[in-house]
């Protein structure tokens, strides 16, 4: 199963500006720039869309593990804080917090937490944070 997303920009990196797509219309032409990423301007970025579909991930496998624990959650909150900081000159994306409330009736914190822990490296999107990336560049004329 692929899933696609896609970016266009225009013009330089700091006076420049760019749109997002999903072809599944949950966005489209959804606005970024170098302000929205590097200055607070608001907006999104990219480093915000990676928390989201982190926090989305991790919400969904947590629930999965739960229910093979036996648990059902009534509800999870989940919250991913992405750090985008300097590395050795160059903007890099150094981590990936999660943070979880959840409503589980019936479990006790120790079985909470190793579940939460065990699912921690095995949602996708967190696998996908140390993926090999691949690339297909042309130059188009």
């Amino acid at each position: 199963m692929d899933r696609k997303a896609t970016a266009t920009w225009k013009g330089s990196l700091k006076e420049g500006s760019g749109t997002l797509e999903a072809p599944s219309g949950a966005f489209s032409g959804l606005p970024y720039s170098f302000r929205m990423r590097f200055e607070n301007e608001p907006g999104t970025n990219p480093e915000e869309l990676v928390a989201a579909a982190h926090a989305g991930c991790y919400a969904m496998a947590l629930s999965a593990n739960l229910d093979k624990a036996g648990f059902t959650a009534t509800q999870i909150d989940a919250t991913a804080t992405v750090s985008l900081d300097t590395v050795d000159g160059a903007p890099t994306v150094t981590k990936s917090h999660l943070e979880v409330v959840a409503t589980v009736p019936g479990i006790s914190s120790e079985q909470f937490d190793k579940i939460a822990i065990e699912t921690k490296g095995g949602c996708p999107i967190s696998r996908l944070l140390t993926a090999e990336i691949s690339l297909s560049a042309r130059l188009d004329s």
